[in-house]
């Protein structure tokens, strides 16, 4: 009963153990590379799988997700000769399961180390102050090494990104003085650049101000001439007409006889201002001739007006 006992418990161990080493569940984005007796037989992707014992056994296990793999920082010589200390990030993926088990031997390891010696290759091409500028192109640089190598381990090199460039301290140094040289030059331009806008905003104000107040006089010169010219139009226009008026007033009925009139009491007149205002006088001849004196006027006035009337008549002919 106990030999049986035991017999049934071996059983089930035994049993366990086949379905143990038979039984195969693959995850999600996973395969195992099985092989039978030593040599490849079959790629299992995921899902549940039944191997033959003793003869079937699963000799890689690959994981079809994106990789990251740390690129360790190392030294890198410029074009022109000066070491830098650059490290990265590799991402790639596993395509072939078979391979990457039977292509080479460590295919991480492989990436790395041609990761490295594309980069330093690529970096030995270019001057220091291109490294910094040229990150992208290195990047492709490396990329388009591995992927043509990578072809043949079943593996696809998505990207690389150089993650650090440090260069020693005392190119540092020297940089941090170049960079602040050049921020102290472009200051000092941008100094003098504002100066010299200034003193041309100035300029341009007082040429402006100079034209306004030349146009300001130029137009009061001009209002002041039209003004004095319309003053002595007004003037003559209404002499003009005054002289008219008279002329008007001759011909009428009476109108000789208030000339006379009015000749003569003029006459009265200026000649008593002449006696108030000078100690000495002459005493014309004809003083007490009055009607002389106003017929001697009227016979030049009728003179006047008959030489006009002629020239009126030549002007009509």
């Amino acid at each position: 009963m106990d030999s049986m006992l035991v017999g049934i418990i071996v059983l089930t161990i035994f049993v366990v153990f086949v379905l143990l080493k038979t039984a195969v569940v693959v995850p999600q984005r996973s395969e195992y590379v099985v092989e039978r007796l030593g040599k490849y037989r079959t790629t299992l992707e995921a899902g549940f799988h039944i191997l033959l014992p003793f003869f079937d056994r699963v000799a890689y296990q690959r994981n079809l997700k994106e990789e990251p793999v740390d690129i360790t920082a190392q030294s890198c010589i410029t074009a022109d000769n000066v070491t830098l200390q650059v490290d990265g990030v590799l991402y790639m993926q596993v395509v072939n399961s078979r391979l990457s088990a039977y292509g080479i031997a460590d295919y991480r390891f492989a990436a790395v180390q041609l990761a490295q010696t594309s980069l330093r290759s690529a970096i030995g091409k270019i001057t220091l102050d291109n490294t910094f500028e040229a990150r992208e192109s290195l990047n492709m640089q490396v990329v388009d090494a591995l992927d043509e190598a990578a072809q043949n381990w079943g593996v696809k090199v998505l990207r690389y990104e150089i993650r650090d460039i440090q260069p020693p301290s005392s190119v540092l140094d020297a940089m941090e003085k170049q960079m602040k040289a050049e921020r102290e030059k472009r200051a000092e331009i941008a100094r003098s650049e504002g100066e010299r806008q200034a003193v041309i905003n100035r300029a341009d104000g007082e040429k402006a101000e100079a034209i306004a107040l030349s146009e300001g006089e130029k137009m009061r010169r001009i209002n002041e001439a039209e003004g004095r010219a319309q003053e002595i139009l007004k003037v003559a226009e209404a002499t003009a007409e005054g002289i008219r008026r008279v002329a008007q007033a001759l011909n009428e009925a009476g109108g000789r006889d208030a000339a006379n009139l009015e000749v003569a009491k003029n006459y009265v007149e200026q000649f008593g201002k002449l006696a108030k205002e000078g100690n000495t006088l002459i005493v014309p001849a004809t003083l007490t001739d009055i009607p002389a004196m106003v017929a001697t006027v009227m016979s030049t006035l009728n003179a006047t007006k008959n030489s006009g009337g002629e020239e009126r008549k030549r002007t009509l002919g």
